[in-house]
């Protein structure tokens, strides 16, 4: 009896010992945990910091993990420390990705500390709701809330559900129901609506897509701030309905310009923000978000996103931009401006310094924050003297359209960011991402997020791809070490550009030009490419991490060596090689079907995952097939036949490879075949010809919806990998 108390004595002081008082921040903390980590996260104690910046510290004591931090999300980011630099975790930030803990988590010899080095950490692009997230549930939010949380985002973009309040604002402004949904485009479409490119097409929204959506942006923004992120939400910037017109007809609404070749109907309305009527809307809006989402204060609003201003003089710029900020001083006096710089690249002919400087510095720096967007292509803070003291976040964009494609320089994005720390000046407020979709090299993401804070194995890369190679293979091997040495030395030497895409994606043809949507070439030899996944085969890995890099790095393999062989077949054509011609034409319909198998053991490789994800929208059988086509649509032609978007959005994905891409290359295999029949050159005639046929082709796809396809992974990852290889 003596022992059995001795023994309860002991227990009651350990629990004492690693107890703290509770507060809301390490409630938030201890939440996160049991989501992330189930029964496991009863190993981990969380307890407040007093500190005056962002500081977790971890430590091993009484036998349990203590991480303590300045707040919720500080914690957050020791966990995310703790799981990867010592228990060989990675959390990935899809809801399926699964995370394998260790039998026993590892004590620390002596207490961690480390700090954050800047005090915004920005997160997302307008384009990921479209790309990434249009049919997202509270499932898969919830986990990536805390994905962001545990890679220290505390500045996420938050935009969905506005489109409930644009309804009530415009209605309560007199117009119908009909006109209100009408002017919404369709679901996944909506980012180009909110950023004043496109009105109308894919609509109208039902009004369950309203409700749905607004339920979830309250779901989403009490997560957030829960978790100590200010989420970043809308305001007014001009945009209207061009009914509007009709009730107020003395306001100075213009019909903006074409964008991406859509038709004249749905080109959007701009109302001129010194017309008095802008500072009434601004203020109906942002008071009505209020009242239903809160508000941190900080409101994303973008004026001339890929758009032409009325005029270049800098007179007019700093008056527009002096207008916007005082509608929102008016309808919030706290209200901070976040804008994207990407009109300051993009159309950098027209923004040169002299523009610029007038346009950001109208109104009080303090109001402002900007997205120097691009940086691992341009960082805007060289060419503008440092944004002209205005605080800024460096941002890394790493895709466009969500392509499935090898992509990013991290020796170079790692000197880059060093040097804005040493010389972007004391204006530099973060480190952020604004990523167009989720593509398929996420540690690229969180690699960026660890800068923003004081992490040693930053400071040489062959170390920290150590820790990337332990992490992802979920253990420490010296094959997987080799292979991710080989990766970030040999692959990934190239930032990504618009249109990365694998060549079997887009539509063949001989001509193929140096279109937007067409950049095609890997700087890398395929054969190393190869080497890793031999490595990584040699280690023997295993987790979410480790199947998904193999698939994906086998995938590229395979997509590039799809490229050589077509050169080849192009030369067989150009030779009247026709018993060549056969051969490889077999070869390359067959890497399809090979493609197809691989991809279908992953779910983030599965176009059914995303059909099934936009079908569980609608509130009927009809709802579910329009958010149907409009899901296949983004994907495929983007808008209607001919769009100069066709492709942008291209996936190697299961489904997707089996009847869209491979169909539309039998097709052009099936014009060469009968030119070749005929004795005729395939000239630009018959190319022609081909991509009628094939825009019919495509508009069938997504509007009349061939095909079923699975929402589930099937087979074995790792031995697909090793059965590709065999073949290729």
């Amino acid at each position: 009896m003596k022992f059995s108390i001795s023994v309860a004595t002991a227990l009651l002081i350990l629990a004492v010992a690693c107890s703290a008082p509770a507060t809301p921040d390490t409630e938030a903390a201890k939440s996160l945990a049991g989501r992330i980590l189930g029964n496991a996260s009863r190993h981990f104690v969380f307890e407040q910091l007093e500190a005056d910046k962002d500081v977790f510290r971890i430590e091993t004591r009484g036998g349990k993990t203590v991480i303590s931090g300045n707040n919720a999300n500080s914690m957050a980011v020791g966990l995310n420390h703790y799981l990867k630099y010592y228990c060989n975790v990675n959390v990935g930030w899809f809801v399926s990705d699964k995370v394998s803990l260790p039998a026993r988590f590892p004590k620390l010899e002596q207490p961690v500390e480390v700090s954050a080095r800047v005090p915004e950490r920005f997160f997302l692009n307008y384009c990921t709701f479209g790309y990434t997230m249009p049919w997202w549930t509270w499932k898969d939010w919830e986990h990536f809330i805390d994905w962001m949380a545990l890679n220290g985002v505390n500045l996420p973009l938050a935009i969905t559900g506005q489109e409930s309040i644009w309804y009530q604002i415009w209605t309560e402004l007199g117009l119908t129901d009909e006109e209100v949904r009408s002017y919404f485009t369709g679901p996944a479409h909506l980012p180009w609506h909110r950023m004043l490119n496109i009105d109308r097409w894919g609509g109208p929204l039902p009004q369950s897509w309203l409700e749905g959506q607004a339920e979830l942006q309250k779901q989403i923004v009490a997560r957030e701030r829960e978790l100590n992120m200010r989420p970043v939400l809308p305001a007014f910037a001009g945009h209207v309905p061009s009914e509007l017109q009709r009730l107020y007809p003395e306001a100075q609404i213009e019909r903006m310009s074409d964008w991406a070749g859509f038709a004249e109907e749905d080109f959007p309305h701009f109302l001129d923000p010194m017309d008095p009527l802008f500072p009434k809307i601004q203020k109906l809006f942002i008071q009505k978000e209020k009242e239903i989402y809160g508000t941190d204060h900080i409101y994303g609003i973008d004026l001339f996103n890929e758009m032409i201003p009325r005029s270049w003089e800098p007179d007019y710029l700093s008056r527009v931009s002096r207008q916007v900020y005082e509608s929102l001083e008016a309808a919030d006096p706290e209200g901070v401006w976040l804008q994207m710089t990407w009109l300051f690249y993009n159309e950098r002919q027209y923004w040169t310094p002299d523009k610029i400087e007038p346009y950001i510095t109208s109104y009080p720096a303090e109001k402002s924050l900007l997205l120097d967007y691009y940086c691992e292509k341009m960082e805007v803070w060289q060419r503008t003297e440092r944004y002209y003291g205005v605080p800024y976040i460096w941002c890394y964009l790493g895709n466009f359209g969500g392509n499935t494609y090898l992509a990013g320089d991290i020796e170079d994005v790692n000197k880059r960011i060093e040097n804005t720390f040493a010389n972007g000046g004391d204006n530099l407020r973060g480190i952020g991402s604004t990523l167009e979709g989720f593509d398929c090299n996420p540690f690229m993401y969180q690699f960026i997020f660890e800068k923003a804070w004081d992490f040693p194995a930053h400071q040489n890369l062959e170390t920290y791809s150590k820790v990337l190679a332990d992490s992802r293979t979920g253990k420490a091997d010296e094959n997987a070490r080799a292979a991710w040495s080989k990766l970030l030395k040999d692959i990934y030497i190239a930032p990504t550009v618009p249109g990365h895409s694998p060549i079997h994606n887009l539509r063949p043809s001989f001509a193929r030009s140096s279109s937007y949507h067409s950049s095609v070439k890997f700087t890398y030899q395929n054969e190393d490419l190869r080497e890793v996944i031999r490595l990584l085969l040699a280690a023997d890995g295993s987790g979410s991490a480790y199947e998904f890099d193999l698939v994906n790095l086998t995938r590229q393999y395979m997509s590039n060596a799809f490229e050589a062989d077509f050169a080849a077949y192009k030369t067989a054509w150009e030779q009247k090689d026709k018993t060549a011609m056969d051969a490889l034409r077999d070869k390359m319909l067959g890497t399809f079907d090979q493609l197809e198998e691989l991809l279908s053991s992953q779910t983030y490789f599965l176009v059914g995952k995303w059909i099934a994800d936009a079908r569980s929208w609608g509130a009927n059988e009809e709802e579910a097939d329009y958010f149907e086509s409009n899901a296949r649509n983004l994907l495929t032609s983007w808008g209607d036949r001919g769009n100069l978007l066709t492709d942008y959005a291209d996936r190697s994905w299961a489904g997707l490879i089996s009847t869209y891409y491979k169909g539309r290359w039998e097709r052009f295999f099936q014009a060469v075949d009968q030119a070749y029949a005929e004795g005729a050159d395939f000239d630009k005639a018959h190319e022609d010809q081909l991509l009628e046929e094939l825009k019919d082709f495509e508009a069938d796809w997504w509007q009349n919806r061939p095909g079923t396809f699975p929402a589930t992974p099937t087979g074995n990852s790792v031995e697909l990998v090793k059965k590709a290889l065999s073949i290729n």
